[in-house]
């Protein structure tokens, strides 16, 4: 009885591991896609923003 429960409590360290791990996994790229849809959009408005800039200080 005792070695089943053992048992049984290893399998469940093991999936409970499993599990923390993709948690962490989906964290990360939850993560990036949040970087990647904020930043990269903010980036390009300011390099929008900074060439019109440059452009009317060297006509105007």
């Amino acid at each position: 009885m005792r070695a089943e429960i053992a048992k049984l409590l290893a399998e469940t360290h093991q999936v409970d591991d499993k599990m923390r791990a993709e948690i962490a996994k989906l964290l990360a790229e939850t993560r990036q896609i949040g970087v990647n849809t904020f930043l990269a959009p903010a980036l390009a408005a300011a390099a929008v923003m900074g060439a019109t800039a440059a452009l009317v200080k060297l006509f105007f």
